[in-house]
């Protein structure tokens, strides 16, 4: 039986630098053998970089400081050298072939195989066993791509256990997930520590750490703050929350006087098919409107139709055969594409920043500019010049964190990532801006900032239509919420009369 006070894992004084950018600064970091040690800090802390460090990412020679697992020193050179050990990371970004098995991607490059040819059914017996001990209930011989995102993460867990792991890392592993596959997600990180497997979970949701974590380490601005002993100390999720952004956050949402205006916008009896199914009607009869100066938000579980709508208006970007009325100014609106949508005062941001709102081989400067290049543009040609100087405006006003304009988009962290994505639909100069998870795998000090510009996005008199599955965060910042579920609207409520409760009892009312 291990003891819980037993170190597994010690990283002393790891410095990692970047072309003008120190990344870590003298981190250190201790685990304890079978306990789950969360890794907090805002966007651009230097979770992921310490992580990418430990598992040999960034290989030994590329930063200054020791490593020593089980009490040995470790100099990894790769991946493969941190595995062989029992150290497997699980990336947010999930590292799956979608055209092979799950019992192809769970042996890749650790093959079951007798003179060098594959024993399939090795293969297959150990694949069940994998599967059977995650809670998955899938044949080895499903496809990737038929699995949904909590089931693919199920599938990272039992590639790692196939590799003898000792030391579990996760970088955000509930971001893109729902409440259940979340929860089972979390439970089942119990019952490896059960069975005296370690892990470190880095994640930006308290409610997760506080249910699971023995002790946590915070960083911020690449140092280590602090670590604390949830077993022992009473942590509350405020205090967390004053480690991680060095000032106490009294209120989550900043305070806001709304003054809102006439009618900008509205859909009458709006109806969408899905894209590739003609006869699967996926919205219907959708009644919505929104106020200048308004925000206005819209709740509901995966699954019920809130990506789709916002898309289907952003000119008909999702769907077919979509009937119904858009209002705009009073005026009947007919838009066939995303272009017209934008000419048309429309911006949206996408809830996949990295695949829909960002080209990420592009720098900040590209990126901002990319869906109003008229506004810098001369005959056509592109005034590089006002281009340097309205990036520069937005890198400054947003403030984003980066050494220069010119920084790859790719390169920076999810909160800065979501700054750049909102300064591109703001050079757009909408009217109506639609949030899809305007917030999503965002820590709590880039999401006051975030508020912060929506709501001067209201007061300028734009409508804003927020798409989000937190409810304390729909309730905090929507003057008034629509509620949707299996593809219709089945409330609305100013906020003054709405509460999780009311909103949770409409998200899961069915037909009939």
């Amino acid at each position: 039986m291990r003891r819980l006070t037993d170190i597994i894992l010690e990283m002393k004084n790891i410095t990692k630098e970047f072309p003008g950018v120190k990344a870590l600064e003298r981190v250190n970091l201790q685990v304890k053998e079978g306990e789950i040690h969360a890794l907090m800090g805002e966007n651009g802390a230097g979770k992921s970089t310490l992580m990418k460090v430990l598992s040999g990412v960034y290989p030994h020679g590329t930063y200054t400081g020791d490593i020593l697992f089980k009490g040995q020193v470790c100099e990894f050179k790769d991946i493969k050298m941190s595995e062989n050990l029992g150290i497997v990371i699980i990336h947010q970004e999930l590292a799956l072939i979608p055209y092979l098995s799950i019992a192809e991607n769970i042996f890749l490059g650790n093959e079951r195989a007798k003179g060098g040819i594959v024993d399939w059914n090795e293969t297959f017996v150990r694949t069940k066993e994998l599967l059977d001990k995650v809670g998955l209930h899938e044949s080895p011989n499903t496809q990737i791509a038929q699995l949904g995102v909590g089931k693919q993460q199920l599938v990272e867990i039992a590639k790692a256990l196939a590799k003898r792991v000792q030391l579990l890392i996760l970088d955000e592993p509930t971001a893109a997930l729902n409440e259940d596959d979340s929860e089972n997600l979390l439970q089942l990180l119990l019952e490896l520590k059960r069975q005296g497997i370690s892990s470190i979970l880095i994640s930006h949701k308290l409610n997760e750490i506080s249910k699971v974590a023995d002790s946590i380490t915070i960083l911020r601005d690449g140092r280590t703050i602090e670590t604390l002993d949830m077993r022992r100390d009473n942590i509350t999720e405020d205090r967390i929350i004053k480690g991680m952004v060095g000032r106490d956050l009294t209120q989550r949402y900043p305070e806001r006087e709304p003054k809102i205006g006439e009618t900008i916008f509205e859909i009458k009896n709006w109806n969408v098919f899905h894209p590739q199914q003609a006869d699967r009607q996926v919205l219907h009869n959708i009644n919505l409107g929104i106020r200048r100066g308004e925000i206005v938000g819209i709740a509901g579980l995966m699954g019920a139709g809130r990506t789709e709508l916002a898309m289907s208006i952003f000119g008909r970007s999702y769907g077919q055969k979509i009937s119904g009325t858009m209002i705009k100014d009073g005026r009947p609106l007919e838009l066939r594409s995303i272009p017209e949508a934008i000419d048309s005062g429309i911006a949206y941001v996408t809830e996949d920043r990295k695949h829909y709102g960002l080209v990420l081989m592009d720098n900040i400067k590209q990126n901002i500019t990319l869906a109003n290049l008229g506004k810098i543009s001369k005959r056509g040609v592109v005034d590089e010049n006002r281009e340097v100087v309205e990036a520069e405006s937005y890198r400054k006003k947003m403030n984003i964190k980066s050494p220069s304009i010119l920084q790859k988009t790719g390169n920076l962290s999810g909160g800065n990532q979501q700054k750049v994505v909102l300064s591109k639909w703001m050079f757009a100069e909408p009217d109506l801006l639609i949030l899809d998870e305007p917030t999503r795998g965002i820590d709590v000090g880039a999401k006051y900032e975030i508020y912060t510009i929506i709501h001067q996005l209201a007061a300028e008199g734009k409508g804003v239509l927020i798409i989000s599955s937190e409810l304390p965060e729909v309730l905090g910042m929507c003057d008034r919420i629509y509620v949707m579920s299996e593809g219709r609207i089945t409330g609305e409520f100013p906020r003054a009369e709405a509460s999780q409760e009311k909103l949770m009892k409409f998200m899961t009312k069915t037909r009939g």
